[in-house]
């Protein structure tokens, strides 16, 4: 395929998405983690149908119970045999180990390692795959026991952080290719095109604050190349004379026409617009957060971006605390959701404010025309109100389907 190329999207199964039912229920997942409370992780239910009287309420929690011996499991998908996919991070006594383990589909009983031992690379967090070309992909993360313990400047440069991309066989179960993004790049969220004959997508490098795109070249080689890159603000008051922009989750619309990135330490939603896909272009920014915020311990001395340090967020009489997080976007692409726990220690260290009040899931309404981003000031879920106190929100999945959940074969 050629290196760059103009974006379509009328591939077939678009229409049909764009004109499914609105989201009336989402299912986020809420830990007690560093909050002081001895309670189990759950399942949240969030009403999202503005006609009910429990528009952006919670209703009784499930809990969610892990049983496997593999060590930090992360990011799950369904396979296109139905088995479920796992992710995983770090061996049972929190080393690096990347892998991904299997789930029966039906029956949920584990059937073993999906990659052979040999294989497995050393850090993993998540993933995607394309069927119709034979390849999954899949990021770095971090070593679990040192991210547990907050983050320490010290560790930069000491392979703490991931920086590999990873692309398999997907029949195969083989590692075929390994980029390396740079010392402590941190590939986090990993996406693909919504076509499913677009060999091509994302990777969002935390620490780095660069998204890669990768596509598929001669002879089902694969390269990358940088397409987005957020500078550091020089910054005092702060753990670092620079803050990176740190880039935890990029979701791409259902209609391949708009990418997002969640930025949790500067605090903004962005919104690039994909038509050429090597060159994405910003076309929409929301701030909700962060910690560069007007008023705030940290002073911004040289922004190559901002002219000035944006003002904190107040919805119903409530100031939003954290960064943006995990991302969750309609399947018309006109409700962007966004949770502002990323790592309950790194959440204790940056934003204490959301551990002891509890974290939010807030709505940003989308521009699909022209692009652009507003905070929904009616909408407001507040998880520091849970009848256990208060947790922390994580991932976001609607029951009638979103624009992560579902890989097109």
């Amino acid at each position: 395929m050629d290196r760059c190329r103009l974006q379509c999207y009328d591939y077939p199964i678009c229409p049909d998405v764009l004109k499914a039912p609105r989201e009336e229920v989402a299912y986020v997942t809420c830990t007690y983690r560093e909050t002081c409370i001895d309670q189990p992780d759950f399942l949240a239910t969030i009403d999202l149908n503005p006609r009910s009287p429990y528009y952006s309420q919670m209703i009784d929690p499930v809990d969610v119970f892990w049983k496997c011996n593999k060590g930090y499991l992360s990011v799950p998908r369904s396979l296109p045999n139905g088995d479920i996919l796992i992710a995983n991070m770090g061996d049972p006594a929190g080393n690096g180990k990347g892998g991904f383990i299997v789930l029966d589909g039906e029956t949920f009983e584990l059937k073993g390692n999906w990659e052979n031992e040999c294989e497995a690379p050393p850090t993993g967090y998540d993933f995607w795959y394309q069927p119709r070309h034979n390849v999954l992909i899949s990021s770095a993360g971090l070593v679990p026991k040192r991210a547990g313990r907050g983050f320490n400047p010290d560790d930069l440069k000491k392979g703490v952080f991931g920086r590999r991309l990873n692309v398999w066989n997907l029949s195969c179960r083989t590692l075929t290719q390994c980029f390396d993004l740079g010392e402590d790049s941190l590939p986090l969220s990993v996406k693909f095109l919504h076509n499913p004959d677009a060999a091509e997508g994302y990777v969002s490098c935390a620490l780095s604050g660069i998204v890669y795109r990768f596509y598929k070249c001669e002879r089902d080689n694969w390269a990358v190349e940088e397409v987005i890159r957020i500078p550091a603000k020089d910054v005092t008051g702060w753990i670092m004379p620079k803050m990176p922009a740190f880039t935890v989750d990029l979701i791409i619309s259902t209609d391949d026409k708009y990418l997002y990135l969640s930025n949790w330490l500067h605090g903004d939603i962005r919104q690039y617009e994909l038509s050429k896909t090597c060159k994405p272009r910003l076309v929409g920014q929301v701030f909700v957060g962060g910690s560069i915020l007007r008023g705030g311990p940290v002073t911004v001395c040289r922004d190559e971006e901002l002219k000035c340090q944006p003002e904190p967020l107040v919805i119903k009489c409530k100031r939003v605390y954290g960064g943006p997080s995990k991302l969750q976007l309609s399947l018309d692409g006109k409700r962007l959701y966004v949770t502002n726990s990323f790592y309950s220690t790194w959440d204790k260290q940056f934003y204490p404010t959301v551990v002891k009040e509890g974290s939010v899931m807030l709505q940003i309404d989308v521009d699909t025309e022209k692009g652009g981003l507003t905070v929904n000031k009616n909408f407001l879920v507040d998880f520091g109100k849970e009848p256990n106190g208060p947790c922390l929100a994580h991932d976001i999945h609607f029951r009638s389907g979103d624009s992560t959940s579902d890989i097109l074969a």
